[in-house]
């Protein structure tokens, strides 16, 4: 009853192939953005818009670019960790290159040299597939994080072996540095990741985006019919290391400030691929709902016990929130294997003919 489309007509081409031909998806895409760009800004505070709400919308922009590859091209990676390194290091020798550059369009910019390097790393996905591509996605990984530890250069020779985001303005603002405000680095992330995230609706929608489900499903099927596999594919990692690069750039110069090659092991691309098959594989609300579920449930937990003023050690908290999610990650596979955004569409079917149960 309250998510009815009889009666929304179609009376044009775009009218038909718009993103959310419903009213109610238009006035729920309004709101979130509405809260998204003014509410949170008005009445969050600065710890919870640098902890929760900036890592969020990174990681669910890493999340994006991993389904991409993964859930709509069919080419499994374990190399997310090493292309947003790519980015953040790219980004860092960009802004030593072209100090009074904009911050933001160097962010951007090194997405680029994050896609020339996944297209690298992708040449192999046009001869092996499966398990073996995983493999080889994984040796990438580790020879990017050599590459990050071995080579001074990147890191304009510190001692330390860490990269630290100096001083840059962006639109006139200072958004990096010990003196940026959380709020101007909230807004310019969230601004990136709702732009990128709208590129990547209409790409999936459109003829690459066809291509790449055709490759996903049947290679062979899809050859035959005229996709060519040796630009789809390639194209696919270069648009998915593009997002990655971005996403890892965006982490270290609006988020943490300063990190080390660690930041971006084995483990983060884990974290990421955990992100993609928890919200669901080739959806992209899927990639927020994973990112979410990931990144923000967690800090909720931690924060219950407090609420609730039982005195708990902070090691135990941490180590509960563990089990906790680790619980819940077996319980939603088993429950249903497609993911969080598997459940949302079925919601929105359930709303479709409430009350009635057809």
């Amino acid at each position: 009853m309250f998510y009815r489309e009889a009666g929304q007509f179609k009376t044009s081409y775009a009218a038909d192939q718009s993103i959310f031909p419903i009213l109610q998806d238009r006035i729920g895409i309004a709101i979130i953005l509405a809260v998204a760009f003014i509410g949170i800004p008005l009445f969050a505070t600065n710890f919870f818009i640098s902890t929760i709400m900036i890592p969020f919308l990174i990681l669910a922009l890493a999340t994006i670019g991993l389904n991409l590859l993964t859930g709509y091209a069919g080419q499994l990676s374990l190399g997310t960790g090493a292309f947003m390194g790519v980015g953040a290091y790219a980004c860092y020798k960009l802004t030593t290159f072209f100090p009074d550059a904009d911050i933001i369009l160097l962010v951007l910019a090194s997405g680029f040299v994050s896609a020339a390097i996944g297209v690298l790393f992708g040449l192999p996905s046009l001869r092996i597939k499966g398990f073996y591509l995983v493999v080889t996605t994984l040796a990438a990984q580790f020879f990017l994080e050599w590459c990050f530890i071995r080579i001074p250069w990147l890191y304009n020779y510190n001692p330390s072996g860490a990269i630290e985001a100096p001083a840059r303005r962006g639109l006139n603002i200072v958004l990096t540095g010990p003196g940026a405000n959380a709020t101007a680095r909230y807004l310019v992330v969230l601004t990136i990741v709702v732009v990128m995230t709208w590129i990547a609706s209409n790409l999936v929608r459109g003829r690459i985006g066809r291509s790449w489900m055709m490759v996903r499903d049947m290679d062979i099927a899809a050859e035959l019919m005229g996709v060519k596999l040796f630009q789809t594919k390639l194209l696919a990692f270069a648009v998915s290391s593009f997002y990655c690069g971005v996403a890892g750039a965006a982490m270290v110069f609006f988020w943490l400030g300063a990190t080390e090659p660690t930041a971006f092991s084995i483990n983060l691309s884990f974290q990421i691929l955990f992100m993609v098959i928890i919200g669901g594989l080739g959806s992209l609300v899927g990639s927020f709902l994973g990112a979410a579920f990931i990144w923000i449930l967690p800090a909720f937990l931690r924060a219950i016990p407090s609420v609730f003023g039982i005195a708990i050690g902070a090691e135990t908290v941490e180590h509960l929130s563990f089990i906790v999610i680790g619980a819940l990650i077996i319980a939603f596979l088993i429950v249903e294997p497609h993911g969080l955004a598997r459940l949302w569409q079925v919601g929105k079917q359930k709303l479709r003919v409430w009350p009635f149960p057809y």
